[in-house]
């Protein structure tokens, strides 16, 4: 993928049972680098990212990943994009080698790599157990080993950093660093604005189903740079 548009929301609208739309986006581009998705509780971050993924089909217009449809063009449109959900997704009787060679599969790795992104997220020797037999912090690093298998293209992380040890938050904020300066897409909602402050280009502040875009200038710097960030989440200015 380039560096140009990467994900592309078309006329997306998107309600649950109360039939009021959580996300209502007429048009919204995202590129390469590294975007922040902010806004208070029950804006629709969550959500947002659930469409980029691909876990919920909007009621109303498209989101391709390159162009391609995430739903009538699956394979192609899913197979460079990483989804790692606040809450750990996962079938609760596949163990985790189980679930990492399907991605790989999908991604068309070794076994050697998965084995590599165990080590990373410290679940070596966890392989053999299945899900249902995983603290809720071990799910949410088998979740996020599958975003280390291959080369995604696209990271989409909802709420990283929560339940993380120090260890694994800082591993998060290099894994989205790196992916960012390789010229990934990096999409994070999260409360936790400070940690990714710095490495943050773009903000999407959702306020009222509505996604507003912001491009950080590089010359905010520090402090600075996380308020002008945290007035966005507010549904302030820069």
């Amino acid at each position: 993928m380039g560096r140009g548009r990467v994900i592309e929301f078309r006329d997306v609208s998107f309600a649950y049972l109360s039939g009021v739309p959580v996300v209502d986006v007429p048009a919204l581009s995202i590129g390469a680098g590294l975007t922040l998705v902010v806004g208070p509780n029950g804006a629709g971050k969550s959500t947002l990212l659930r469409l980029a993924a691909g876990v919920e089909r909007p009621h109303r217009g498209t989101v391709t990943i390159d162009g391609r449809d995430l739903w009538t063009d699956e394979v192609a449109a899913r197979r460079h994009l990483a989804y790692v959900p606040e809450q750990p997704e996962l079938t609760p009787y596949a163990t985790i080698a189980e679930i990492l060679q399907l991605v790989g599969g999908l991604r068309g790795t070794s076994v050697d790599v998965e084995a590599d992104a165990l080590v990373h997220v410290g679940l070596t020797g966890l392989s053999h157990r299945t899900v249902r037999e995983l603290s809720m912090g071990q799910r949410r690093r088998a979740v996020l080993a599958t975003a280390l298998v291959g080369t995604p293209s696209v990271l989409l992380l909802d709420e990283p950093l929560e339940t993380m040890d120090l260890d694994m938050r800082r591993f998060v904020q290099t894994l989205a660093r790196r992916h960012r300066d390789g010229g990934g897409a990096v999409v994070i909602a999260t409360h936790e604005i400070e940690p990714f402050a710095a490495d943050t280009d773009v903000v999407i502040a959702m306020h009222g189903a509505r996604a507003t875009v912001t491009r950080l200038d590089a010359a905010t710097t520090g402090i600075d740079r996380v308020r002008a960030i945290e007035a966005l989440a507010r549904g302030g200015s820069m």
